[in-house]
């Protein structure tokens, strides 16, 4: 699907409102918001992050009720008709939870494991469901060409998973990450066994993303054009999810009842980098004149740009450490998970960007990505090589 510039413009015009909570025109919609064959009671613990608005706009178009639970920081950008309880769970503030009862609780920005188990002892015999969202990261990757919902998880080795803090944690995040997000599912299932549903999103992208690692992308591409670094020879394997698909069908899993792990990636088939730098060029056709140039792993490697961080969404599966080509999103597809084309995040992306006060919009895009300077010197030295 591609995206006219008139489009484009009258997307971003509209962002100051409707891409705030998630709103897009239906022609762009994965999935129409049809009420739902019965009403829930639906907490969510967030809500304010990155998918939790999707998920009370979309759960609030089904027709169910929708509490959240957080630290009230930014409950100004929910609908009216939110019930909003306010406590810390990184304080053990989780009295708010006390004497209700809900038939679902989705769990959205749990980093600690004893956040669980706080609002567990409270919540476990006045929920139906509990809902944790957790990631890819979980995984143990050594030796894996392809992961599955049973592959091999990283271990937690401390002394307490449990006694683990904010403190701790931020000493050592890209250690504890994966390991304190398994201990965090498992603590899930002690409190609620059957009734769990554990939901492993791989890179979350969309309006709303502040870490603007898939949104660097479309923002090269219709900000300024030209040469663009791409990385490797385009045969990489991507998977990213649109935050709004990802929470409608977190929503509609609840309304089946539906229990188990799933991997939530995509997109439904194979996506090289190739493909989502064209499909993000196609986007923004007609915008301005874009011209990659796929530059080699060893040639970024030597000129110190970095995977992931620098050259976003992009692990070299060409390096012996980085060997995994897919995270199977098969059983999750079974289950009803639609994508929506990458035009519309791309586009919707960018105008939610462009929708921010500039300061707040200089940052983003200063969150990650190739830095200008450091771009226009590494095609340069390209230009250059013997």
């Amino acid at each position: 699907m591609t995206t006219d510039r008139r489009t484009f413009l009258q997307l971003s015009a509209a962002a100051g409102g409707a891409f705030v909570l998630g709103g897009l025109p239906a022609a762009l919609r994965a999935q129409p918001a049809h009420v739902a064959p019965r009403t829930l009671r639906i907490l969510i613990l967030g809500g304010t992050g990155l998918t939790g608005p999707h998920q009370v706009r979309y759960a609030l178009e089904r027709g169910h009720h929708v509490t959240v639970f957080n630290r009230g920081r930014r409950n100004d950008i929910l609908p009216r008709e939110v019930v909003q309880l306010q406590g810390d769970r990184n304080a053990h503030e989780v009295d708010a939870l006390q004497g209700q009862e809900w038939d679902v609780v989705i769990d959205n920005p749990t980093t600690l494991p004893f956040w669980v188990k706080d609002a567990a002892e409270v919540l476990a015999d006045h929920a139906g469901q509990y809902v944790f969202i957790s990631t890819i990261s979980v995984y143990d990757p050594a030796g894996l060409t392809e992961i599955t919902e049973t592959s091999p998880l990283v271990k937690y080795t401390g002394a307490d998973a449990l006694a683990e803090t904010m403190e701790t944690f931020r000493t050592n995040v890209g250690e504890l990450y994966g390991p304190l997000k398994v201990a965090a599912e498992q603590e899930a299932q002690k409190w609620f066994g059957e009734l769990t549903t554990i939901i492993r999103p791989g890179l979350i992208t969309g309006p709303g993303d502040a870490t603007f690692r898939f949104t660097y992308w479309p923002w090269r591409v219709s900000q300024q054009g030209g040469d663009i670094v791409a990385p490797g020879d385009g045969h990489d394997p991507v998977q990213v999810i649109d935050a709004r698909d990802l929470a409608e069908w977190t929503i509609r899993m609840v309304e089946a009842g539906e229990t188990g792990t799933y991997n939530a990636c995509g997109p439904a088939g194979r996506m090289t980098m190739h493909d989502m730098l064209g499909g993000v060029r196609g986007a923004f056709d007609g915008n301005r004149a874009v011209n990659f140039v796929w530059i080699p792993w060893d040639f970024l490697r030597h000129h110190e740009v970095q995977p992931w961080a620098e050259m976003t969404t992009w692990i070299p599966t060409s390096d012996p450490s980085h060997v995994i080509s897919k995270t199977d999103n098969t059983r999750a597809i079974a289950k009803g998970l639609t994508f929506r084309p990458l035009a519309a995040t791309s586009v919707d992306a960018v105008a939610w960007v462009l929708a921010q006060p500039a300061d707040e919009r200089e940052r983003l895009t200063r969150a990650a990505g190739l830095h200008p300077a450091k771009e226009r010197k590494v095609l340069a030295a390209w230009r250059e090589r013997g």
